[in-house]
């Protein structure tokens, strides 16, 4: 990070600072918060606020390249501020034009060092990963460090991302990246994967099910029942935990 870009992130953090603190809602914390088992640091404004001082930074800073703003996005996670954490995906989701294999890298980056809610992780997921993937600038195999991060949201990520993928994408190669996260220890990774396996699901039933059921003594079982929500009570007992056979 060059001493100029530094001295004008601490600008734009200070005056990020000082226009969202001033939006301050407790009552919108009290609301919000209980969506939020990790905890929910936030001042409450609105999100209407956030658009609003993302517009303004992109008009006061408009040299900005994407690189400086995942620089920025970077510092604006550690503030610790829910709100700031939404300001820096705002300012990158604007940069869509921009996205390379070195902004895929920033974003992972993020996603180790700075997310830590699932608002933040799935909205990612949802609106900014999948334009690397679609775009061809990166492969399914480039996620695998992902899966392998020391960070639970990171982990979560990889196959959350894929969601948008689940129609054009071999389902194999999907089952078989997320093999090793079935017996993840995390509870956020566990409802990310049932969530992907829900999905991928309803394109390839009969794929997703063969895997299940091979998985169904060893996975976490919030992965087995987030993924077989949409089967009947009577079709879900084929997934059940076999009983161990008394000596």
């Amino acid at each position: 990070m060059h001493i100029k870009d530094a001295q004008l992130y601490k600008i734009i953090l200070t005056k990020a600072d000082q226009y969202l603190s001033a939006k301050a809602d407790p009552q919108n914390v009290q609301k919000y918060q209980r969506y939020f088992k990790e905890g929910y640091n936030a001042w409450g404004a609105q999100q209407s606020d956030i658009a609003a001082l993302c517009g303004m930074i992109r008009e006061d800073y408009p040299s900005l390249s994407l690189e400086q703003l995942i620089e920025l996005g970077t510092l604006l996670f550690q503030h610790g501020k829910y709100e700031m954490g939404s300001l820096a995906i705002m300012l990158v989701e604007q940069g869509k034009k921009e996205y390379d294999r070195t902004s895929f890298a920033g974003i992972k980056q993020w996603f180790d060092f700075g997310v830590n809610n699932w608002a933040h992780a799935d909205y990612l997921c949802s609106k900014v990963n999948p334009v690397f993937l679609t775009r061809g600038i990166v492969k399914i195999d480039d996620f695998l460090p992902w899966r392998d991060s020391d960070s639970r949201w990171t982990r979560r990520a990889a196959p959350v991302s894929f969601i948008k993928i689940k129609k054009e994408t071999d389902p194999q190669i999907l089952l078989s990246f997320v093999n090793p996260l079935m017996t993840d220890g995390e509870r956020v990774v566990h409802q990310g994967t049932g969530w992907f396996l829900r999905e991928l699901w309803k394109v390839h039933p009969h794929e997703v099910e063969d895997f299940l059921y091979l998985h169904r003594n060893s996975a976490a079982r919030l992965i087995i029942r987030y993924a077989t929500e949409k089967l009947s009570k009577e079709e879900r007992l084929r997934f059940r935990k076999d009983k161990p056979v008394q000596s």
